[in-house]
């Protein structure tokens, strides 16, 4: 079972978002073909609602716990409740492209 999979389904069910992209951008950086190591994640949700932006990245870690501890090395989180997507709902939500190791010498 991948990464991509058990994230989406524990997001889902722990967030029941309005929006939720889960993107692998693994290939972005210097690890082997088909790695699961660097993901970002957007996700809209009411259950965000009243909380602040670190608490609400700290329920997205607590929620992918298990997979940060087993090989899911970076994750890039944006987290909204629905009234701010409907705000930012035309904003991308972009990563930098990997500068360490190999990548950088090329």
């Amino acid at each position: 079972v991948s990464t991509q999979s058990t994230g989406r389904s524990k997001l889902t069910e722990t967030f029941e978002p309005e929006e939720l992209q889960l993107e692998n951008e693994s290939y972005k950086h210097s690890v082997p073909v088909n790695s699961e190591t660097h993901y970002k994640v957007l996700i809209v949700s009411k259950k965000f609602e009243g909380k602040g932006l670190l608490e609400q990245h700290r329920m997205v870690n607590t929620t992918l716990q298990y997979e940060l501890n087993n090989g899911l090395h970076a994750l890039a989180i944006k987290t909204m409740t629905p009234e701010k997507w409907k705000q930012q709902q035309n904003t991308t939500f972009t990563t930098p492209n990997c500068l360490g190791g190999s990548k950088h010498d090329k």
